[in-house]
């Protein structure tokens, strides 16, 4: 099902107010368009029925005294439904067409250059289909510098600009169209922009975004409003929600949902056999489901972050550990702690094409019980079943901690043994001092995202064999996974008491163990120039 903010009035073909004609003449501005990548005679600018009905939603309704009711639109939707387009298209409106205040700005903001840049290229790809508009028009668009569009008859402007590019302050925008919310680094330029529009008589601002992550950011707050606003708990007629949201409890798989929440799938705009194909990944990794439901079914997820991987997934490798481990090639990872918390050893043996872990942890003896209760997690009983060594004190003994890596060394072909640098030294030291191989790894996105793509590969093709231990499905269990906007994840904890020590140390030892394969990226140049900059 749908959210009750869900626009059946785009489609339901209900009467929209136009007593001054606003609402037609921008229609018919937008017709006149060209686009370089029209399919239409004469590369006419396509507006569909349903993008038509908004346009003439916007701009149509009027006060008795002749100004705009619509002051602030929020469009949510999903990729593929050529939002791109329409910013370049409404801005060339406000810039050149009949919307336009002489002298006025106008502006396309976005969170950085190349976003912003997105919606610019699209109207100046519009001006240049046109001589008559080449001939009115002067575009700047050097590369990393200012890039605008100016109408020569009276002086109004379009400028493209972002978060990164400094303070905003200053600016007396008549029109605004704020690209992708969700992604803004933090809300200055919305506040810079917000405020200064008051400045203008009858200026508009356009949010159009696909749905987010979490509440504590500046596009949740708009959006949340802005579904206020269309259910009725807010009476607000300046603001226009178009919400083509998702419900987070619905059927991601019913395609009759992609549908419902794309509306130009059935017009061509997406391919039905990529989303099924991102639907079946989804099937098995939790990271591809969620991003399938944000950016395909414009799901606003209420985590900042994804788990790490589906336990029902993990735990195809529970079963009996194989037989013939003594002596084959082992990778060891170690996720040391302060002396009061968990540590963690896994070993990770090669055999045939399966990915063997042992895992060992460490914790202090005293008080196991209240450490217990504090992260609500059965230590004495995982204790007693040989799953975890209380060494004795409240700290941990990290010469109990050496001795088992010593331990592992006699008993696997040990390759390498790698520390998280933090606390390593203790137990790091007196091993490298006597030969083992030992090596850092950092815990940053340039060493995890790799690392996390392998151990998932891992995992989905059914070759992490872990034995069912509880400790470290218990661990893998609290990951959670941050995903920046540039796609690189990184391991965190789910919430502030849960331990992902041994994820943490199986990451590493996976990683290293199918390093081994081929020559991945922790050999390549890319990855050597990364790591010269820490």
């Amino acid at each position: 099902m749908m959210t009750k903010t869900y626009p059946h009035w785009i489609f339901d073909g209900s009467e929209i107010a136009d007593p001054l004609g606003h609402g037609e003449r921008a229609v018919q501005f937008l017709r006149a368009l060209r686009h370089p990548k029209s399919t239409l005679p004469k590369r006419a600018f396509r507006l569909d029925e349903w993008q038509e009905r908004i346009i003439r939603r916007i701009y149509g309704p009027r006060n008795e005294d002749g100004t705009r009711v619509v002051k602030t639109v929020v469009l949510v939707i999903a990729r593929g439904n050529r939002k791109t387009s329409l910013a370049g298209a409404l801005s060339l409106l406000h810039t050149i067409g009949p919307e336009r205040v002489p002298g006025g700005e106008n502006i396309l903001a976005a969170s950085d250059r190349k976003q912003a840049g997105y919606g610019f290229r699209e109207a100046a790809g519009i001006v240049r289909e046109d001589k008559r508009l080449v001939a009115a028009t002067r575009i700047y668009d050097a590369h990393n510098s200012v890039k605008t569009i100016h109408f020569i008859r009276d002086g109004s402007f379009l400028e493209a600009i972002s978060g990164d590019a400094g303070t905003q302050h200053g600016r007396t925008p008549a029109f605004v169209f704020a690209d992708e919310l969700h992604i803004w680094r933090n809300a200055e330029l919305w506040k810079a922009l917000k405020s200064a529009m008051v400045k203008s008589q009858g200026s508009l601002l356009v949010v159009a975004t696909t749905s987010g992550r979490g509440q504590e950011n500046i596009a949740f707050e708009i959006v949340d409003r802005a579904r206020k606003v269309a259910s009725g708990e807010i009476i607000d007629p300046t603001m226009l929600p178009i919400l083509f949201e998702t419900a987070a409890d619905a059927d991601w798989k019913d395609e009759a949902l992609w549908y419902a929440a794309n509306p130009g799938l059935a017009l061509g705009y997406q391919d039905i056999e990529g989303l099924r194909q991102l639907a079946r990944e989804g099937e098995t990794s939790i990271t591809a489901r969620e991003t399938f439901r944000q950016y395909n079914l414009n799901v606003w997820l209420d985590h900042s972050t994804d788990p790490f991987v589906d336990m029902q997934i993990y735990d195809r490798g529970g079963g009996a550990l194989p037989d013939g481990l003594d002596g084959l090639p082992c990778w060891i990872g170690v996720d040391m702690s302060t002396t009061t918390d968990l540590t963690a050893v896994v070993a990770c043996i090669r055999k045939d094409d399966d990915f063997v872990v042992l895992p060992h942890f460490f914790c202090p003896g005293d008080n196991l019980r209240a450490r217990a209760d504090r992260d609500g997690v059965p230590y004495p009983a995982w204790a007693a079943a040989g799953h975890l060594a209380p060494t004795p004190g409240n700290v941990i003994d990290y010469s109990a901690v050496e001795a088992c890596i010593r331990g592992l060394n006699e008993r696997f072909d040990v390759r390498e043994i790698g520390f998280d640098p933090a606390y390593a030294q203790a137990v790091m030291g007196p091993l490298t001092d006597d030969g083992l191989p030992t090596a850092t790894i950092r815990q940053g996105w340039v060493t995890q995202s790799p690392a996390l793509n392998e151990l998932e590969r891992v995992i989905l093709a059914g070759k992490l064999l872990h034995g069912g231990h509880p400790v470290l499905r218990w661990c893998f269990d609290n990951v959670a996974i941050h995903t920046d906007s540039a796609g690189n994840r990184t391991m965190h904890k789910g919430k502030s008491r849960d331990r992902v020590d041994g994820a943490v140390a199986t990451w590493m030892a996976v990683s290293r163990a199918a390093a081994s394969e081929t020559r991945s990226f922790y050999d390549s140049d890319a990855f050597t120039e990364d790591m010269a900059s820490f």
